[in-house]
């Protein structure tokens, strides 16, 4: 069996795989990468002012929920997998996964450095630490509204 005669047997499959695989590894890639440029700045306060670690954390969990929704699109995925399933419907599942999985890594990076300005803030002013919560939020938004697309595209097939 050549990789064309594999493809047309078992391409539907392969592309749903794949963008399970793409949800769940970009987002929890950005996920990562957002949650420790926020533990960086974190340490440092921590090493300061150590009673500061429970509003710290908001701060630090935030860029994390992206790799949870790109886990979640992962799984509603494999439950969709079956080894009959079309090139086609393997191609249209691997487009819906791509919302959350590139946005979710884009914005989990950009709301770590949001989250590490946050930080900062809460370092010099603690009073307005909700600012920075807020900041960081505004960025999550993005996230959700290419996880609810994902959603609905997925619910499609």
């Amino acid at each position: 069996m050549n990789v064309s005669q594999f493809l047309v047997q078992n391409g539907g499959i392969v592309m749903a795989t794949l963008g399970a695989a793409l949800a769940t590894l970009l987002s929890g890639i950005g996920s990562a990468k957002g949650v420790g440029i926020v533990g960086e700045v974190a340490t440092g306060l921590m090493s300061e002012e150590p009673e500061k670690f429970g509003k710290s954390l908001v701060l630090q969990l935030l860029p994390g929920t992206q790799g949870l929704y790109g886990f979640v699109i992962g799984l509603m995925v494999l439950g969709k997998l079956n080894a009959s399933m079309t090139f086609q419907n393997g191609l249209g599942i691997l487009m819906a996964c791509l919302p959350v999985a590139l946005a979710g890594y884009g914005s989990a990076i950009a709301q770590g450095r949001v989250a590490a300005s946050g930080i900062s803030l809460l370092a010099k002013n603690e009073e307005q630490n909700t600012k920075g919560i807020i900041y960081a939020v505004m960025v999550e938004t993005y996230a959700l509204l290419a996880f609810v697309v994902s959603i609905m595209l997925l619910a499609k097939f």
